[in-house]
């Protein structure tokens, strides 16, 4: 499965821009975000949450250089909030490695099939947790909160979590390794 091709509309920082809100309007697309590299992408229901601001978040972002060690070259929250929302979360969080993505009209997160409705908590349309593994825009891994489904009672996190996506990663990585041990060991010199 490979990510949906969508807009993102983001704030940045412009020092040419006068006034007290030195940003301006930046559109990223999907393609040139995940194009040539590996993403870990994690996506929550809402910034300002509890769960989100207390865990989620946190938790990338504390192991946001172990990520990296692990050839990942960048770690993304995303939820269907607007920039100005994301922005303000972030520097709320003191967040700092962390890219936080807005989804402010849900296109990701519908045509990843993980868009839902939060009626029953006065959310509206909301991402269901999840995270993923992504290289060169290919989906390699993915966990989703189980219960997915609208209006839902419960706000799992037991799988999208910084360290299940860690084990995973370092499992991988082990993986890779023997294998490349046991490729060396087959086409090194024969003993005699």
């Amino acid at each position: 499965m490979y990510v949906p091709i969508v807009t993102f509309k983001t704030r940045v920082r412009d020092e040419s821009v006068e006034g007290p809100n030195p940003f301006r309007w930046q559109s990223t697309d999907s393609e040139a975000l995940f194009k040539d590299k590996k993403i870990v992408l994690f996506a929550l229901p809402g910034a300002f949450t509890p769960t989100c601001s207390s865990t989620h978040l946190p938790g990338y972002e504390e192991l946001y250089d172990e990520f990296l060690a692990l050839d990942v070259d960048e770690v993304v929250c995303l939820s269907v909030n607007d920039a100005f929302v994301m922005d303000q979360w972030a520097q709320h969080l003191g967040v700092m490695k962390v890219r936080l993505l807005p989804d402010g009209s849900g296109d990701f997160t519908r045509l990843m099939g993980m868009l839902v409705k939060k009626d029953n908590l006065g959310l509206g349309l909301r991402s269901w947790r999840y995270s993923a593994y992504i290289e060169d825009g290919e989906v390699q891994k993915m966990f989703a909160e189980p219960g997915l489904e609208d209006d839902c009672t419960m706000d799992p996190i037991e799988v999208s979590d910084a360290d299940t996506m860690m084990t995973w990663l370092r499992g991988r990585r082990a993986a890779e390794q023997a294998a490349a041990n046991a490729a060396d060991i087959v086409s090194g010199p024969l003993l005699g």
